[in-house]
């Protein structure tokens, strides 16, 4: 699967990190049972603290049902918080292994030993959330446009092109799988932000880990 933006402003208009992105929050404006499913789902994700969120994943050698059963799971843990890219290591899972929705009529891709092989030159600024960090969003420079090899959880070969908002969610959870947080990506002086707004978070609607 591959789904192209013709207008990469559009990230700018729909920033990653809001309901049905990297992260779920406004849980106000939803109904009691999607609101149920949301909080199940968020407390599988590990949160800033955890050892897990620092470490390097390694290459998936075996692609058995076990590692399909993996990826299903991560899957519809991803729907139900309401986001649109989840890495293997935000459930303390330490294989290199992603799966992302950009957009709701998309399936979900899973992408099994990533591999980031090209990037463009352009890029852009687009503010981004993570399901790791609740409550934080921040300006995030990204490439527009990405190319990445990876495997299905059947083991088969693929590249992935992608631009905008998915090429996007693809590099953030890239990142997850190399210990890498949104908060390494920005100035001292957003990151004290970031970090008030998310003990606020906390604060306002504790969430213990899974």
């Amino acid at each position: 699967m591959s789904t192209s933006i013709d207008d990469p402003t559009e990230v700018e208009e729909e920033p990653v990190g809001q309901p049905e992105e990297l992260e779920g929050e406004q849980t106000e404006e939803l109904d009691p049972e999607t609101r149920a499913r949301q909080e199940a789902a968020l407390r599988h994700v590990r949160k800033l603290g955890d050892p897990v969120l620092r470490a390097s994943a390694v290459t998936v050698e075996r692609f058995d049902e076990s590692l399909r059963a993996e990826v299903e799971q991560m899957g519809e843990l991803m729907q139900d918080a309401l986001g649109v890219g989840l890495a293997a290591t935000q459930l303390g899972v330490l294989h290199r292994v992603l799966v992302y929705k950009a957009y709701q009529d998309d399936p979900v891709t899973a992408l099994v030993n990533p591999v980031l092989e090209w990037e463009s030159e352009e890029r852009e600024t687009a503010q981004e959330g993570c399901l790791s960090l609740p409550g934080v969003h921040v300006e995030v420079e990204r490439a527009v446009r990405v190319r990445v090899r990876a495997q299905n959880p059947q083991g088969k070969e693929l590249v992935v092109e992608e631009e905008g908002l998915p090429a996007r969610v693809i590099q953030h959870e890239l990142d997850h799988l190399e210990g890498v947080l949104i908060l390494d990506r920005i100035s001292r002086e957003a990151r004290r932000e970031a970090m008030r707004a998310l003990r606020e978070a906390r604060e306002a609607t504790p969430v213990s880990a899974g």
